[in-house]
């Protein structure tokens, strides 16, 4: 199977190099597809969401080795999740409740979920207290990787204690809905809960803080420096500056509330 590791280590220092070594040494046929290491340092939000954009576009078995960790050491698990789609190994902290509902494309819901209670498949059983990723998480996914049960990695837990990163879900209006920014990536443009499915083709508007944006196609569609919403490629309503940051130009921040009006009577959408 393969393992596709996202973390917030960056490639300066040598923590992402020696998990693919411990992976190796236990997985040495198995793929590693690098997904991201520039994640916002701690920032589990961006975390959750990148999880989100790109899961639908792994192989199916594919191992999710998610390392972005503050509370490591702590009494937060340390956990695997397998869904029909997939295996998470990962801390409990939020960054894997995304793509764990059962709305999501591509996946069926959670068919079992473990805390990692079982040293016998960690690297030591005496971890350092500040490196999970080298420790317990590599080497988990890399014995799912070679097909080792999941239950031999843990003890079973409810999948419905998992822990959930709060957003504002998607909420139906008399004009629309509301909703609110769950991401911004490199370039300011600010992903928001609200997905693609709300929006119609007879025409939207995105209004957050005393500005309305009008729903395009394309960045394209609006002057350099001008901002506007459009559909992103992650599925989810997109604000954006043409050649520039939405996120400078409006003073965005993840959390922020926004509303979308239609032209039309809403239609479902799927929650964040």
């Amino acid at each position: 199977m393969p393992i596709a590791l996202l973390t917030d280590f960056g490639l300066q220092d040598s923590y992402v190099g020696v998990m693919k070594g411990v992976i190796a040494t236990i997985a040495p046929t198995a793929q590693l597809i690098d997904l991201t290491h520039d994640l916002p340092p701690q920032d589990l939000y961006a975390a959750r969401f990148t999880l989100i954009s790109v899961y639908t576009y792994m192989p199916p078995g594919t191992v999710y080795l998610v390392v972005v960790d503050p509370g490591v050491g702590t009494q937060r698990r340390a956990v695997a999740v397998q869904t029909s789609h997939a295996m998470l190994v990962g801390p409990d902290n939020g960054v894997l409740s995304g793509v764990l509902g059962s709305d999501r494309p591509g996946n069926q819901g959670i068919l079992n979920a473990v805390e990692l209670t079982n040293r016998d498949y960690w690297r030591s059983p005496h971890p350092s207290t500040t490196f999970h990723g080298r420790d317990i998480f590599a080497p988990v996914a890399a014995h799912l990787a070679n097909g080792v049960p999941i239950d031999d990695v843990g003890a079973r837990i409810d999948p419905q204690s998992l822990i959930s990163l709060l957003l504002q879900a998607p909420v139906a209006t008399a004009t629309g809905w509301t909703g609110a920014v769950q991401y911004i990536d490199r370039f300011g443009n600010a992903a928001t809960t609200i997905a693609a499915t709300a929006v119609t083709s007879s025409g939207w508007t995105v209004t957050i803080g005393d500005r309305t944006l009008t729903g395009g196609h394309t960045y394209g569609d609006v002057f350099p420096g001008q901002g506007l919403a459009l559909v992103g490629s992650h599925g989810f309503v997109e604000l954006a500056v043409n050649r520039g940051s939405a996120q400078q130009l409006f003073g965005l921040e993840v959390g922020d509330r926004i509303e979308l009006t239609l032209n039309s009577n809403p239609v479902p959408c799927d929650p964040a």
